[in-house]
């Protein structure tokens, strides 16, 4: 079997080592992939915006198999393409991927169907948002509608804060057109949790569940970024929260999309806040959460593929899913400055300590190969991932591997994790 995976990051990385376990898979190509992906599958330059040339890859190679890692070429219908080829993908169509592509789509179909999630408003120029925020209640959060990279969302604790925020979204365009519409929604406290899910259009079935990290600095502060690092399963979690959830956050979410004509299948991703008032829906993405990825496959010990095959085939409700009893962390090592402006091309040492060493593992982010070796390529370097026994084992084990790796202006937070100090 012959795999194509689209994208470059750690999240792709981790989706090519889960493909590479599956006993039908053969040969895997990544478009464009990454230095680390390389190691394991035949990397193609090509972006992953160009899509006549991967549908013409994909069809020259006998690819069997199309694995849509990001979220850019789902919204933008790279599914869609892929099909009319007749080239067979795993990931939603674009009359789907509007589900993380237009927070505001979003948002409206939590409302009309009665799916938790935090009051809010859409606007579609400056003037309207500032009228709205004069009467607002603080803190609240201003989100730019379309896909900024995980950094589109500004809280603010002030009326002078959120006036600079609209100007930061809507008239600067800091984060493109994806701020040509804004939504402004009440500040949720409590408890984030990331749970990602596969989906076959009909029927949901969950992974384990997961924390990020975005902010850039320890203590969550800083900028929001891609994301620093993560732990699963998250003890705050339960068995009680994921009931609530079961019936009123996945399955109406699933069947809200397929009443409104866009059968979802793939990935959906729940962001999820765990209030005073019960779970809420923070945010929807279309595909596995990255670094959510790096920390939830290596847990899983279904065949990947077969799973992918039944939500393409509508056979989701066929696959028992199974996860290591165990606990798995990622800590982030980034280039310092990111996610605003750091450089790049900085040779990487000590990569070599992860061969043969079980449960440890090295995803490549940003990363390139060079004559001189593999050097950094992006904000967002490399993904340290470790496995324990339990959270704090894994924590411990995540830390004591990011020292085996070195390169110049090298950064990292040091508290990825420390809530489960307090459980």
């Amino acid at each position: 079997m012959r795999i194509l995976i689209v994208g470059g990051g750690g999240r792709e990385h981790a989706i090519a080592m889960s493909a590479a376990k599956c006993s039908r898979v053969d040969k895997i190509y990544c478009a464009p992939g990454n230095a680390g992906i390389g190691q394991i599958a035949e990397c193609v330059p090509i972006g992953a915006m160009e899509f006549d040339k991967l549908t013409a890859f994909a069809k020259e190679t006998g690819i069997d198999l199309v694995i849509v890692g990001m979220d850019d070429p789902l919204v933008g219908g790279l599914v869609d393409e892929m099909e009319a080829a007749g080239i067979r993908t795993f990931g939603p169509r674009k009359n789907a991927a509007v589900l993380e592509g237009s927070k505001a789509f979003s948002k409206d179909l939590m409302r009309k169907y009665k799916i938790p999630t935090a009051s809010y408003e859409n606007f579609d120029n400056a003037e309207d948002a500032l009228a709205y925020l004069e009467k607002a209640k603080f803190p609240v959060v201003l989100k730019a509608d379309g896909l900024a990279l995980g950094k589109g969302v500004l809280i603010c604790r002030s009326l002078e804060e959120a006036r600079a925020g609209v100007k930061t979204i809507m008239l600067d365009k800091q984060f493109g057109d994806a701020g040509n519409r804004l939504v402004i929604e009440e500040f949720m406290s409590g408890r984030e949790v990331s749970v990602l899910s596969f989906v076959d259009g009909k029927t949901v079935k969950t992974m384990t569940s997961a924390q990020d990290h975005k902010r850039a600095k320890d203590g969550d502060q800083g900028l929001n970024t891609g994301g620093m690092g993560t732990f699963s399963p998250s003890p705050f979690y339960t068995k009680e929260v994921d009931e609530v959830c079961r019936r009123t956050i996945y399955q109406p979410t699933v069947d809200a999309m397929a009443a409104e004509g866009r059968e979802f299948k793939g990935i959906i991703f729940f962001g999820l806040m765990l209030t005073e008032d019960g779970p809420k829906v923070l945010e929807y993405n279309a595909r596995f959460g990255d670094p959510e990825a790096q920390v939830v496959l290596p847990r899983m010990k279904n065949d990947m593929i077969e799973v992918m095959e039944a939500c393409i085939d509508g056979r989701l409700d066929e696959i028992d899913f199974r996860f290591e009893d165990n606990a798995a962390v990622c800590v982030v090592l980034a280039s310092d400055g990111y996610p605003v402006k750091y450089e790049k091309g900085y040779l990487i040492r000590g990569l070599d300590r992860f061969e043969g060493q079980e449960g440890y593992y090295c995803f490549h982010a940003g990363t390139k190969q060079t004559e001189e070796g593999i050097v950094t390529n992006g904000g967002r370097v490399l993904g340290i991932t470790a496995t324990g026994s339990d959270l704090k084992e894994a924590r411990a084990n995540a830390y004591r591997a990011t020292e085996w790796v070195e390169f110049d202006n090298k950064y990292m937070r040091h508290d990825i994790g420390k809530a489960i100090d307090e459980v």
